[in-house]
This record gives structure tokens, sequence and C-alpha cells, in this order.
């Protein structure tokens, strides 16, 4: 029987590919599938893939090779995956991060220990500056773990979480193909349709991470703006049709949460104007967000259309900052 199904989306990392590799043939798990999915990548990722696989030839019979013709985004490669796996368990890795040899055995156990069809871990931020270890809250109640998910207090990235495959197939949920920014959100949903949860305080998977200035780009393509309303769309729609008003204040935590980018990572007041007109009924929560009082005072200030203030603020507090911690 195959415990864990791990599903590894490949685009354009051959410069990280190696070590994540081979942080996935040394788990210490048996009876572990793993579903690359290369989602035509115009490097030399599978070359390489292909070549590190060859070191672990106990591990060969194991591994599945999967190709699409052309490029069609993150959340159509996971598909891809969750199409084809066997696993009891569904775990998604990324390709260009990497993680401790016993993650997967100690999510599996825990699931298994518990009963528990969604688990999660702690994780490190790799960076050029070493590792920064992330702990996550110990939530015991789904309620509990989705008010903490849509508030911003646990992370709902796809990568330190291990799911019961059924919980995709009987809720019949997918990863929303052509909306790739937010993709991640998915976690959310299915954590909503979970029996029962756990989370281990152990930080086994290192996610890499570059520097934040560079979100600035991400948040100013036309693309990945419509991708990400869309998918904050899909999850306040699924979460409040499921529950009804019960996750109002959460939900609108949520959207303020996600529009904060636009005001944190870019100086074009085409992005303030962005923040202004996305769920506006969003703004009434501002008094009520936990957040700094910087932060406040900023997202007041875009509510006004006082959009002079937030560019100084970035100007001055966001790129002096990133400045001086990048000495």
């Amino acid at each position: 029987m195959v415990k864990v199904s791990v599903i590894v989306p490949i685009y354009n990392v051959e410069h990280f590919i190696e070590h994540c590799v081979t942080t996935l043939m040394q788990q210490t798990l048996d009876e572990v599938e793993y579903i690359f999915v290369d989602d035509a990548t115009p490097d030399d990722s599978i070359q390489i893939l292909e070549t590190v696989l060859k070191q672990y030839p106990e591990r060969l019979s194991c591994v599945r090779i999967l190709h699409h013709k052309e490029n069609k985004g993150l959340p159509a490669a996971r598909n891809t995956g969750l199409r084809v796996a066997t696993g009891k368990y569904i775990y998604h890795c990324d390709s260009d991060d990497f993680m401790e040899p016993d993650v997967l055995k100690r999510l599996y156990d825990a699931a298994e220990e518990h009963k528990a069809d969604y688990v999660w871990c702690d994780y490190y931020i790799a960076s050029k500056k070493g590792n920064e270890y992330r702990p996550q809250p110990g939530y015991t109640t789904v309620e509990q773990a989705l008010q903490g998910m849509l508030c911003g207090e646990v992370i709902y990235n796809v990568w330190n979480k291990l799911l019961l495959r059924e919980l995709y197939e009987k809720n019949c949920i997918v990863f929303p193909e052509g909306c790739s920014m937010g993709e991640d959100m998915t976690m959310i949903i299915l954590l909503s349709c979970a029996s029962k949860i756990v989370h281990i305080p152990y930080g086994g998977y290192y996610y890499v991470t570059i520097n934040p200035i560079a979100l600035t780009k991400k948040y100013v393509s036309e693309k990945n703006v419509i991708s990400l309303k869309c998918n904050i769309i899909r999850i306040s729609k699924f979460i409040s049709e499921r529950f009804g008003n019960k996750f109002d204040y959460e939900i609108n935590i949520f959207k303020l949460n996600l529009k904060w980018a636009f005001l944190a990572f870019s100086s074009h007041i085409s992005t303030y104007k962005l923040w202004h007109e996305w769920f506006p009924e969003a703004n009434a929560y501002i008094p009520l967000h936990h957040v700094s009082l910087r932060m406040k005072f900023v997202e007041w200030c875009a509510s006004k259309r006082l959009f002079w203030l937030v560019k100084l603020h970035y100007l001055i507090v966001i790129r002096l900052f990133y400045r001086v911690v990048g000495k």
C-alpha cells in the first residue's frame, strides 16, 4: 500500500531541484510514491532530476515523471499529480525547496495515530542570511484552525501539510487552473472540509525565499492581479456558502491581509487604487485588524485615497528597511 503520494511540479528550477530531489529520496518513510510533473520546463530541470534519481535505484519503482506538452501553470501541474496519485495521503512539495529526511514519516505517523485527515508542521524560511524557524499554532479544532488561517496566524501554503487523499476526492476539490497567484488558498477550502486536524511542532520543511522587494513585480502583473482576486473571491464564496455568516469577520480580515501587499510592495498609485477598489466592504474592519498601528494608519490613508502618504510610507519605511537589512 502506498502511504503517501508526493506531488512535485517542475518549472524553471534547475538551480534548486538537485537539493530538493535529494532530500525527497532520503525520506525515512517507506511506501512513498513520488510524482514529478514536468510543466514543459524550458531549462535542464528534468535532466538534473533524472541524474539525481539514478543515485537512488531503490526508489525508481516508486517514481513517476509526467509531462505537459505546454506550460499550464502550477495549479494544473498539481491537479495532474492528483489525478494519478494512489497514496492514502497527499503531500505537495515545491521543487525549489527542501526538507528534513524524517518529515514525511512524522506527518504520516501523526495522521495515523490521531486518525486525522489534515496534518501540518512548522517550517523554516531559508535565505542567504540563514534559516529562520517559523512555528505554527497548535490548533485542536477545525474551527480554530480555519479562523487562524483566514486571519493569517497560520499559513495556507501547500508544502507543510499532509492531507488524506479522500479529502480531495469526496469533496471534489482541485486547484484553480489558470489562476496561479494564490492557488495555495485551496488548502483553506480543504481545511473547512476536514474532520480531524493535528499539528506537530517540528520544522521539517525549508521554504526557499527571495528578497521580498521582488514581490513588487508580482503585484503589478495584470495576470497575477486577476488570479489573486479570483482566488480570494473563490475562498470567500466557499466559506460563506458552507458556514453562512459565521466567519464574516475572518473573511474580511483575510481580504485586508491580502490587499496589504498592494500598499507594502509598490510605489505605484495605480496599485494603491486597486487596493481601494478591491473589497471595500473589508475597510470597515481596519480598526479591528490585529496589525501594527503603522499598518492600520497606512490602510486608513488608502481608504481615504491619501495615496501620497501611502507612497511616502513605502519610500521611507519599506525601502529604507530593506536597504538596512540587506547590508
